[in-house]
């Protein structure tokens, strides 16, 4: 499994906009010059992140995005499914019901579930609010002597 562009950049878009969070919106171009990403890469990336309810936006002199819930309360999984799609390691676990003809005997089928279960339960434990606080712990401890 590889994480594409656009799901690694999701992840950061979220960050600065839960760390910059003042209770207003904030414009693509103050993320894009903060993150080294460009505002039409950006522009994809909030529209996926909008539709899926992850965002608010508005429009117009003083708008921008938002998050439209806590950082605590998203879990660094739900982002990368809405960039990404199933983060499953193999297309037969994609859904409830796998389709496979050789499932019934397929010796390595457990561990693939098996990765599944550890990929989906580390992304699904980490919160945003964890990349949060990771990344005010590491701007603290950047000191000179």
């Amino acid at each position: 499994m590889k994480i594409s562009t656009k799901g690694r950049y999701a992840l950061r878009l979220m960050l600065d906009l839960a760390l910059h969070n003042t209770g207003e919106y904030i414009s693509l171009r103050d993320v894009s010059g903060r993150q080294d990403i460009t505002v039409k890469y950006l522009e994809q990336i909030v529209t996926s992140l909008t539709r899926a309810g992850l965002l608010r936006s508005q429009r117009g002199m003083g708008g921008g995005y938002m998050l439209a819930r806590t950082p605590a309360e998203y879990t660094i999984g739900e982002i990368l499914r809405v960039m990404e799609g199933s983060l499953e390691p193999i297309a037969c676990l994609e859904s409830d019901v796998n389709l496979c003809a050789r499932s019934e005997s397929c010796s390595v089928l457990p561990f693939w579930k098996g990765l599944s279960r550890v990929i989906n339960d580390y992304v699904d434990s980490y919160t945003l609010q964890d990349l949060v606080d990771t990344s005010v712990e590491m701007a603290g401890s950047s000191y000179v002597i």
